[in-house]
């Protein structure tokens, strides 16, 4: 599960990585979902660091790098 906002290119990065590698995510717009804003804060330090990427292992990054991304993508 991913969160974000369509003008964060950090965000939009990260989406594009995930398209190029076919891997499939949900995608859910802060701006638009106040609840999830607020789960966003609530594991970035009350910040609304995007993109915040929940993994099926419960693994949680927040504003990965490209390479933080890939290497828990094991790509």
């Amino acid at each position: 599960m991913m969160y974000g906002t369509t003008w964060c290119g950090s965000t939009k990065r990260a989406r594009r990585l995930f398209e190029d590698e076919k891997i499939d995510y949900e995608w859910i717009d802060i701006d638009q979902d106040e609840t999830a804003a607020k789960f966003v804060e609530s594991v970035a330090n009350g910040f609304r660091s995007v993109p915040t990427i929940v993994f099926p292992d419960g693994a949680i990054l927040v504003e990965p790098s490209t390479y933080q991304l890939k290497e828990k993508l094991g790509l």
